[in-house]
C-alpha cells in the first residue's frame, strides 16, 4: 500500500551506505555523464509499475476485508504480522541474536485476537504473560547471549503484535471498518505525498545520519497530504470535525515518519538492505508496515479522544 522504500547497503569495507530513504524524500542522484549531483531532479531509484501493482492489491484486499466481514481484517493483520517477525527474526539472526519465536508468535497471536475480542486489558495481560515465557523459553540456552535474546525478543513483541493490537481495538468499534480505513489511509497518504513533494521539490535534507536521501521538501509533502486526508476524511467517515481531523493528520505524518526512520536505523545497525523481498518494488512486509505501526497507537487514541464510540 506504500511507496517507500528503504535501502541502506552495506559497503565494502563494512560501513553503511546511504539509504534510498521514504518515498519522495531521496537526494537527488547522480546524473549520468556529469558526476555531478543535480537537486532539481531525483529518481525513485525502484521498480515503480509493481510496487504500484503491488500497493494497488494490497489496497484493494484491505478494502474487501473491512467492508464484507471486518474480523476477516484481522487475518489479514495476524498473516502481515506474522511475515514481518519471520522478516525480524531472519535479520537479526544475521547478527548472532536469536529471538524466542514459538512465544513471540503465539503471544502475539493472543495480544492481537484479545484486543478486538476482549479488549485493552486483556491483550495488555497476554502481553505480561508473553513477556514472562519468553524468559523462561531462553533459559536452557545457557548465559552467552541471554540478555541479548530476550531483549530482542521483547522488543519483537512490542514492536510488531502490541503495536499492531491497536488496529484490532479500532477494527472492534461498532464503526470499526471506518476508523481503520481512516487509519490505513493517513500513512499511505504520508508516503504518497512525499514521493511526489521530494520528486518535484526535494533538495534540503532532512536526517543525513539516519536516511541521507529523506529531505525536508519530502517531510513537508507527508505532512501536507495527511492534513488534507485528514481534514476531509474525519467529516466524512466519522461524523467528527474537521478541524480533529487536522490534528489527527499532523500527529499521523509525524508518527509515520517516526516509523520510517526508525526502520531504517535498525537495518543500518543489521548493515541490510531491505527485511525481505516478498513483495517486488516493495522490500519486504515489515518494510511496508513499518509506518502503519507506529501510526496504529496515535491514531486510536486520537479517534477515542475526538469521536468516542
Amino acid at each position: 500500500m506504500q511507496l517507500n522504500e528503504e535501502d541502506p547497503r552495506p559497503a565494502e569495507d563494512g560501513a553503511v551506505l546511504p539509504d534510498k530513504g521514504p518515498p519522495g524524500q531521496e537526494e537527488a542522484e547522480r546524473v549520468p555523464g556529469t558526476g555531478t549531483r543535480e537537486r532539481g531532479r531525483i529518481r525513485a531509484g525502484r521498480n515503480l509499475p509493481a510496487a504500484i501493482a503491488i500497493g494497488l492489491a494490497l489496497g484493494g484486499l484491505a478494502l474487501v476485508t473491512l467492508f464484507t466481514v471486518k474480523s476477516t481484517f484481522l487475518i489479514l493483520i495476524g498473516a502481515f504480522v506474522a511475515v514481518a517477525l519471520w522478516e525480524l527474526r531472519a535479520a537479526l539472526a544475521t547478527r548472532g541474536i536469536a529471538i524466542a519465536l514459538v512465544p513471540v508468535a503465539a503471544g502475539g497471536a493472543a495480544v492481537i485476537t484479545l484486543g478486538y475480542w476482549a479488549g485493552p486489558r486483556d491483550a495488555l495481560a497476554a502481553a505480561a504473560l508473553t513477556v514472562i515465557a519468553v524468559i523462561a523459553w531462553r533459559l536452557p540456552g545457557g548465559a552467552p547471549g541471554y540478555l541479548a535474546d530476550v531483549t530482542a525478543s521483547v522488543f519483537a513483541l512490542a514492536y510488531l503484535p502490541l503495536l499492531a493490537a491497536f488496529v484490532a481495538l479500532m477494527l472492534a468499534q461498532p464503526d470499526g471498518p471506518r476508523r481503520t480505513l481512516l487509519f490505513v489511509v493517513l500513512p499511505v497518504c504520508s508516503d504518497t505525498g512525499g514521493y511526489f513533494a521530494g520528486i518535484l521539490a526535494g533538495r534540503h535534507l532532512m536526517a543525513p545520519v539516519i536516511s541521507p536521501k529523506k529531505t525536508w521538501e519530502g517531510l513537508a509533502g507527508s505532512v501536507a497530504a495527511c492534513l488534507i486526508a485528514g481534514g476531509v476524511l474525519v467529516p466524512v467517515l466519522l461524523h467528527g470535525h474537521a478541524w480533529q481531523g487536522l490534528v489527527l493528520g499532523a500527529a499521523a505524518a509525524g508518527a509515520a515518519v517516526l516509523g520510517d526512520l526508525a526502520e531504517s536505523m535498525i537495518k543500518r545497525d543489521l548493515q541490510i538492505k531491505d527485511m525481505g523481498s516478498i513483495l517486488p518494488g516493495h522490500g519486504g512486509i515489515l518494510d511496508r508496515i513499518d509506518s502503519l505501526l507506529v501510526v496504529a497507537p496515535v491514531a486510536w487514541l486520537l479517534l477515542t479522544v475526538f469521536v468516542p464510540r
